[in-house]
């Protein structure tokens, strides 16, 4: 098969052309500076460059910036700007499914939920989110129909290059997406916009969320078949569990209920061709396979919808699945059984969602992935590792190695034999998902039946014990059920949050250790629901409003 390469220098000279016109007003966080002397004519002098540009688009999640030293935003470490990285700071760290134990900058506020409009984690997320969509503008206005003549582009090639216009626009949907849920009402450009600066204007939740849905009902159809592209790239389905996920939390989002809309798009998915990974026969369960290194290629790819590709030689920042694996070793845990050469004594998780499962030793529900030796389950002190379970969910390793006699070089790891840099992709969507979002979708009077939503929950939940003994009936289901299932199957996937706030148990209700800074935890405002937009660029831009309670 062949696969989409993304490496850290694949695009030097073609990101330049981003900063012509960068999306927000924020001068001072953001580097406009060209990163090359090239011009537009020389980026595009070759036929390859367009494919080049769009798995930079796609690398975006992936590497931090141009080289594995640079960062393509400012005002915060480069590694801790990394896409995925933030998808999980944000979504995964202000719940009770995480918790760090590093004291880097205003890190521990996003747990608290004490977090202010200057505090840089939340910033770098917003300007990761714009800095793609500036990539995908960019991309759209160099592969017009008069541009591709203009440059003598074959007739083979445009229509190539139509379908990567496609897959832009869907990665800029997914962008816009992680904009609205986080921020609410947001600045709004597109590649019909003016190049210079502007102030761009702040558009409405609801209305962003009318253009995700326009885009990706109006790309459906140029996009390749569910399973046809290549590995790394969005097809049909993923623009479906794009749909989905939107009308999922319509209601967040507009006010109104979307729910037959997404029972819809989750019902393509789930008749998509995918299929869920179960195979016993290999050493670690069938549950950890889809979290391991080679998890593109040892059945799990069947079961994934749209994943971010990593692997230790080209992708070499400390992001994605390389931050999930080191950061979550410390205290008595080995790095070797992890298939990496070391252990960041960072994130772990709390006793709200220890206590989910009945048996957190693994051997009864195996996504129990816990590592209790030398580790409390109370977290007196959240700035010592120990405190707290850690979470074994992301390793290094191959499915059929010894899981029991894994070595010091790791040659059952990954590419990168030193152990620093993994393999592992990062799955964005699954299909156990789109189960679990069918049975919710049931209870919520989006259609659907409810026998199929059991048995759904149950082809999890079989996989997860290994038989029927895990196995619910209807009487079991409902959406306190559904809420808890979630956490147990996809925790640590970066969908946390945005769970919670649609269950309404994020801030104002919900109640988990060191949520508002305090060791018991405690309720917190309704209005931290949604993130403020940073300060820097409300100074910048006086066109924009903050969200209410900042």
């Amino acid at each position: 098969m062949k696969i989409l390469k993304l490496n850290n220098k694949i695009y030097i000279g073609l990101v330049s052309l981003v900063f012509a016109l960068f999306l927000t007003s924020c001068e001072s966080e953001l580097d406009k500076d060209p990163i090359t002397e090239k011009t537009e004519s020389q980026a595009f002098e070759s036929p390859e460059s367009y494919e080049q540009f769009l798995a930079k688009i796609y690398g975006g999640w992936a590497v931090n910036g141009q080289d594995s030293g640079d960062a393509d935003i400012q005002g915060i470490d480069g590694n801790f700007s990394n896409y995925v990285r933030l998808l999980f700071t944000l979504q995964e760290l202000s719940t009770d499914e995480a918790i760090i134990a590093w004291n880097d900058g205003t890190i521990h506020d996003i747990h608290n939920q004490v977090w202010t409009p200057s505090n840089e984690f939340i910033g770098a997320m917003y300007y990761r989110v714009y800095f793609q969509i500036g990539m995908v503008n960019q991309f759209l206005r160099e592969t017009t129909d008069e541009k591709l003549n203009s440059r003598g582009v074959d007739a083979d090639l445009q229509a190539e290059i139509q379908l990567f216009r496609a897959e832009a626009r869907l990665m800029r949907a997914m962008s816009y997406w992680h904009g609205i849920d986080f921020f609410g009402n947001i600045p709004f450009v597109t590649e019909d916009d003016i190049v210079g600066n502007f102030f761009p204007e702040q558009k409405s939740r609801t209305e962003v969320f009318n253009f995700i849905e326009a885009e990706l009902l109006a790309i459906e159809s140029t996009l390749i078949g569910a399973r046809q592209n290549v590995a790394g790239r969005a097809d049909k389905a993923a623009a479906w569990m794009l749909l989905a996920k939107l009308y999922l939390n319509a209601e967040v989002y507009t006010g109104t209920a979307r729910y037959n809309d997404a029972m819809t798009y989750t019902m393509k998915v789930i008749n998509g061709g995918y299929s869920i990974h179960n195979n016993s026969d290999k050493s670690f369960s069938s549950y950890s396979q889809l979290f391991l290194a080679d998890n593109g290629s040892n059945g799990a790819e069947n079961e994934t919808i749209f994943s971010i590709l990593f692997d230790g030689i080209n992708i070499t920042g400390y992001g994605g699945t390389t931050y999930l694996t080191h950061a979550s070793i410390g205290g008595d845990m080995d790095a070797n059984d992890f298939g990496v050469s070391s252990g960041w004594g960072g994130i772990r998780t709390t006793k709200v969602f220890v206590e989910k499962f009945d048996d957190i030793t693994g051997n009864t529900d195996s996504r129990a992935l816990f590592f209790t030796e030398g580790q409390s389950l109370e977290i007196e002190n959240p700035f010592t590792f120990t405190d707290g379970y850690a979470v074994a969910k992301y390793r290094n390793i191959v499915s059929t190695a010894d899981k029991n006699n894994i070595g010091s070089d790791y040659v059952d790891g990954g590419s990168d034999k030193s152990g620093e840099f993994v393999d592992i992709d990062f799955p964005v969507f699954r299909l156990a998902d789109a189960y679990l979002m069918y049975a919710e979708l049931t209870l919520r009077g989006g259609g659907g039946d409810a026998a199929t939503a059991v048995d759904y929950i149950n082809m999890l939940r079989e996989r997860a014990y290994g038989d029927t003994s895990g196995n619910i009936s209807s009487g079991d289901l409902d959406l306190d059920f559904i809420l808890a299932e979630r956490s147990r199957e996809l925790f640590w996937e970066s969908h946390r949050r945005t769970d919670l706030i649609r269950f309404g148990q994020f801030s104002d209700q919900g109640v988990w250790p060191w949520k508002g800074g305090v060791m018991a935890g405690t309720t917190t405002e309704r209005y931290r629901d949604l993130y403020p937009i940073p300060s820097a660029d409300i100074i910048a831009n006086p066109t924009l409003n903050q969200n209410n309670g900042y």
